[in-house]
Formats: structure tokens, sequence, C-alpha cells
């Protein structure tokens, strides 16, 4: 059974930078799809970003458009959400997911317990 661990997050100044992180065990994470979410106190979960198991990625247009980049190591069982010029509004609970469908599949079937990031001065 995959299980899922963010980390990385935590209190970062506007215009930082922050690498999130998402380990996987039990199962080999290559075999996924992985996508990077947040939600907001009060606001619906919104989607950042997705890669394939081999590699292909989408950093999807919105709001961390021009931003937020995800990548993977597959050695490491690893895939992260690299996060520049962070904005106050970026303040959410990041989560990753992973699915062995295609980066489309919704609602995807595994999911960590997130990893809290606050941007604030």
């Amino acid at each position: 059974q995959l299980q899922l661990v963010e980390s990385g997050g935590g209190l970062v100044q506007p215009g930082g930078s922050l690498r999130l992180s998402c380990v996987g065990s039990g199962d080999t994470l290559g075999y996924y799809t992985i996508g990077w979410f947040r939600q907001a106190p009060g606001k619906e979960r919104e989607g950042l970003a997705c890669i394939s198991g081999g590699g292909n990625a989408i950093n999807y247009a919105g709001p961390g458009e021009g931003r937020f980049t995800i990548s993977r190591d597959n050695a490491k069982n690893t895939a992260y959400l690299e996060m520049n010029y962070l904005k106050p509004e970026d303040t959410a609970v990041y989560y990753c997911a992973a699915d062995p469908d295609m980066c489309a599949v919704n609602p995807r079937t595994y999911w960590g317990q997130g990893t809290q990031v606050t941007v604030s001065s």
C-alpha cells in the first residue's frame, strides 16, 4: 500500500522560495503520477501541478503559474514542488497525491497528510 509523506513546509517571507518533498513508501513511486495540491482555510482545494512516472511534468496555469515547478527523483522515491516568489496568498496546506492513472484523473487515489506553508513578513 502506497503511503505519502510531505515535508519542507514552514514560514517563509514574501518573495522567498521553498521546496516541498513528497516521499513514497510501501510501493515504487515511479509507478504513479504525482500531483501537488493546496488548500487554504475556507477555500476549495487547488491543483498546482502533476508529473508522470516518467517525468513528464505539467505546471498548471493558475495560482502557481510561472512560480511553481514539479519534479521527481524516482531513485529516491520522491517528488518535489519548487515554489518561488512566494506571496502571502500562497499560505495553505500543501498536499501530494498519487494515482496509477494519468494526471487528469480526479479524484486521485493516495494522499499525504499535508505540510503547512505560511508566507508572511
